[in-house]
């Protein structure tokens, strides 16, 4: 049971188990409220048949005990409930951050940022609120509801039957409600996602949309996804309404089939009336769990959504692999290695090349080739369809991404900074690295111009993505990073992109320092940037056209000749 509940629900062991505690101590409860309807029947019996000499302490007694017996057990449900849950969340929000960092890169390329934000902070905050008031609630009412129809069973069958035969048919009710309303409520959340999506991409392309006056027309079409929005949650709540009160109502029915019935047999005298009280008084009872799990029917059957979406990700296959790197140097060796990002789309084909430790290995060539999804899966971001990448001999995919990471400094064309400092953003690169060795980073990586300027200096808060600094000083601090590794193979995705042919040039004496007996992969559009390099890998449509040294390819007059000769002429073009 405990394996079923925690594959059902996401759960981990210890939450299976809290859960059945959780509704253990729902049930107690439901069956402990009961003891007011048994004491005051008790006394009215008494009344009823003359008997004045009953003990008013005991009564008073009893209710005290009563009350006593309430207390601890909804302090028990409480702790079960909420405090069970709430430790469980932070294992869920934990477990869901460690299943994320393994999972390869192919899985984030395919899901959308405003989809992941929403699985890890409101799908986690919904089954929170599920799992604390609504699911423990359900089942026990459920249990405790059978538990007092089945004992009522044995005073008068037929007056048994006259309270709870409502019950089955609200169940059935509630049990076929369940598929109408995952339907409305999957429509629900995909409009709530197109409208996430649509606030987060206007956030995002503020500045575009002002430059080429396009405000009007996309808030115009966000607006529509709001109203669109609105409307599934309006239906989806209805639909909610039309089986929620009918099964409500249903409930309230069988109060009226139970003085009817009570009423002929006590007519008849086949009942006496202190069981046609009992009976009345225990249907006054029965129905509260069951009708108040009810209201909060459409919030459990929404979250089975939530727990579906979670488990998505639980069940992603993650990249594994051992834990220790035995290579024999760090020479990186593609062999017939293919490999698309989507299925039928091919991104590179029968890709062989070797990048020897100790050399500078430049990927070029035209506009999507492969050349960034070459380091990508050098790096084992993503795996091959076929062929195999090693690294000193060693098979990547059969070692651990983060044992295979720390082989690796990276430095990527689009740069992602954090909310800090700047020293504090450049250390990332080495955890526990002191602040001289980030400052000589920061020096060779040519940082100490701008941040001089700084405020604070190295100190600076940088704004979120380092807001306050250019491109050029933005990827001069990921240069800075990939520095103060030290890794002994360095990936370098147009780098110097971003940076002015002085800058360029500096970063790459820099960079040239620091590459002795290293294996460096760069990527680059800049023919200047590529003439020092031991080997170009020249790739086009996913296949590597050619290779060699600079000057064995320029003398072939082929497409690296063409992109070199291009470059020179456009030093003449004017505007």
């Amino acid at each position: 049971m405990i394996n079923a509940l925690m594959n059902k629900y996401a759960l981990s062991r210890r939450g299976a188990i809290d859960y059945l505690k959780a509704i253990a101590a729902n049930t107690v409860v439901n069956l402990v409220k009961m003891l007011p309807v048994w004491l005051l029947f008790l006394l009215v019996s008494d009344y009823v048949n003359g008997n004045t000499d009953h003990n008013y302490l005991l009564y008073g007694l009893g209710c005290t005990a009563i009350l006593v017996l309430m207390y601890i057990t909804n302090y028990i449900q409480y702790n079960c409930d909420y405090l069970s849950t709430y430790r469980e969340s932070a294992t869920r929000r934990i477990s869901l951050a460690e299943r994320m960092r393994k999972l390869p890169l192919s899985y984030f390329g395919k899901k959308d940022l405003s989809d992941l934000t929403t699985t890890i902070m409101k799908d986690c905050a919904t089954i929170e609120t599920s799992f604390s008031h609504y699911y423990p609630e359900l089942y026990a009412s459920l249990i405790s509801t059978t538990i007092v129809a089945v004992g009522i069973f044995f005073y008068d069958w037929r007056m048994a039957l006259a309270s709870v035969w409502v019950l089955p048919i609200a169940i059935i009710i509630v049990a076929f409600s369940g598929r109408v309303q995952n339907v409305f409520n999957k429509k629900k959340l995909l409009a709530d996602l197109d409208c996430t999506e649509g606030i987060q991409e206007c956030l995002e392309t503020a500045r575009d949309l002002k430059s080429c006056n396009a405000e009007n027309k996309y808030l115009y079409a966000l607006d529509k996804k709001i109203d669109y929005a609105e409307k599934r949650h309006i239906i989806s709540e209805y639909m909610v309404a039309v089986f929620v009160v009918s099964a409500q109502l249903l409930l309230k029915f069988g109060i009226a089939t139970t003085a009817l019935v009570g009423g002929i047999l006590l007519g008849k005298g086949e009942i006496a009336v202190m069981t046609f009280f009992m009976y009345l008084l225990v249907v006054s009872r029965i129905y509260d769990p069951m009708s108040n799990s009810l209201q909060n029917l459409a919030a459990v059957i929404s979250c089975g959504i939530n727990i579906g979406r979670m488990k998505e990700i639980y069940q992603t296959p993650v990249q594994t692999g051992k834990r220790f790197f035995s290579s024999k140097g760090y020479d990186v060796r593609f062999d017939n290695v293919a490999f698309s990002y989507n299925e039928g789309e091919q991104v590179l084909k029968d890709v062989s090349f070797v990048a020897k430790q100790g050399e500078i290995t430049a990927l070029i060539g035209p506009s999507g080739g492969g050349k960034s999804t070459i380091t990508k899966l050098a790096a084992r971001f993503w795996d091959v369809d076929e062929g195999e990448i090693s690294v000193g001999g060693e098979n990547i995919s059969k070692v651990d991404p983060e044992t295979l990471m720390q082989q690796f400094s990276i430095v990527f064309q689009d740069v992602t900074l954090f909310n800090n400092s700047v020293i504090e953003n450049i250390r990332i690169g080495r955890r526990g690295a002191s602040d001289e060795e980030v400052l000589a980073a920061a020096k060779a990586a040519n940082c100490d111009e701008f941040v001089s300027k700084l405020p604070d200096g190295y100190n600076t808060m940088i704004g979120e993505n380092g807001s306050m600094l250019s491109g050029g000083e933005r990827q001069r601090i990921s240069i800075a990073r990939a520095l103060l590794k030290d890794a002994p193979i360095v990936l370098l995705d147009e780098a110097t992109a971003s940076l002015d042919v002085e800058n360029e040039t500096q970063i790459q004496k820099a960079i040239s320092k620091l590459v002795k007996d290293k294996t460096v992969l760069i990527i680059a559009h800049r023919m200047r940037t590529v003439a020092g390099a031991d080997k170009l890998i020249v790739l086009k449509d996913g296949v590597v056209a050619e290779q060699g040294s600079p000057d064995e390819l320029y003398k072939k007059n082929g497409i690296y000749t063409q992109m070199a000769d291009m470059q020179r002429k456009s030093v003449d073009w004017k505007i």
